[in-house]
């Protein structure tokens, strides 16, 4: 092959490997550069105990802080990502007793989110975690036809001046009330999303069925999956998701059940779903039950347990009921 060809060639293969590279940079944001992270930063401080003595940073982070790989990158790729007694480090650097060692974490800001001015109920707040018991008629996340009326856009709003990305650990649908826990930044994101994945992180319905149950409890274990030529719409199929859901009913009055709910699993619509596949949906539902005029579905997640990303106790929060379940415990 003649030089200018060759040449040639090697220039067209690196200018796509740069064209992919910018591409990739651009949807991870692992080397971007720090002006594009927010401003706002959390910081874990770790004083290197005996049992951690002679261990490399990378591992006290992977095996001690429970850090993603993509966190870590992100680390290295910092200024002050990791600090050791004061002083930049590298993941290979081995620690000794009684060093001090500081993990800086930068994190991303939301984009198109429209910050609104909104009161939030706020059941409980610090540095990682912000817990809101969310009203009826109020989507979780931006969609087509819900712009500034979502939940994340007042938490937007109370953020407004310091940077923040939106991050909601569990999803209720529009007319769901109740407890919505929301991860301040990357780091408790990670523990607390790894928490659901394991199980861990516990949670409670209330719900107002129709009719008379036979049984006072059970658990249902149905696979789910979206209906054909649907967006929004799922249905018991074999060729579903593995989803369980136990229930406890408390009380029956005039045609409908207080039922309490456990969704093991965390599918689209599971309970809703679950519900209607034994024949009782629940009141008012639009989508798998029937409709009432001027009446809302009556779905609250009353609790919540899962194991604090920071200090590592355990914690369980309550979300009162709303005042239109017309039956109660």
């Amino acid at each position: 092959m003649p030089v200018a060809m060759f040449a040639s060639s090697i220039l067209n293969k690196l200018d796509g490997v740069l064209f992919r590279f910018k591409n990739y940079a651009t949807e991870r944001q692992d080397f971007l550069p720090l002006d594009l992270w927010s401003k706002k930063m959390r910081t874990l401080r770790t004083k290197i105990n005996d049992e951690l003595s002679n261990k490399e940073i990378k591992s006290i982070l992977i095996n001690t802080l429970k850090l993603s790989s993509r966190l870590i990158t992100k680390l290295k790729a910092a200024e002050n990502g990791i600090m050791l007694n004061g002083k930049r480090v590298t993941v290979r650097q081995a620690v000794s007793e009684g060093d001090i060692l500081e993990i800086n974490i930068p994190d991303e800001q939301s984009e198109n989110i429209v910050p609104t001015k909104m009161d939030l109920d706020i059941i409980y707040e610090d540095e990682d975690i912000l817990l809101i018991n969310k009203p009826h008629s109020m989507p979780t996340h931006p969609s087509v036809g819900h712009f500034e009326n979502t939940l994340a856009n007042g938490v937007m709003y109370r953020y407004k001046d310091t940077g923040f990305m939106f991050r909601a650990v569990n999803r209720l649908d529009r007319d769901t009330t109740g407890l919505v826990l929301i991860a301040k930044n990357s780091y408790s994101a990670n523990l607390l999303c790894r928490q659901i994945c394991e199980k861990r992180l516990k949670k409670q319905y209330l719900a107002l069925c129709t009719g008379k149950f036979i049984n006072n409890s059970g658990v249902i274990e149905e696979p789910i999956a979206r209906e054909k030529e649907s967006v929004i719409k799922r249905i018991v199929s074999p060729d579903g998701k593995y989803a369980k859901t136990e229930y406890t009913v408390i009380k029956y009055k005039d045609g409908y059940s207080l039922v309490r709910l456990y969704p093991i699993t965390g599918r689209t619509h599971q309970i809703r779903v679950h519900m209607a596949y034994i024949n009782h949906p629940l009141y008012s539902d639009f989508i798998y039950g029937k409709e009432i005029p001027g009446e809302r579905m009556r779905l609250h997640c009353e609790s919540m347990e899962f194991i604090h990303p920071n200090s590592g106790k355990i914690c369980k929060f309550t979300a009162p009921c709303p005042g239109d379940f017309f039956i109660t415990a």
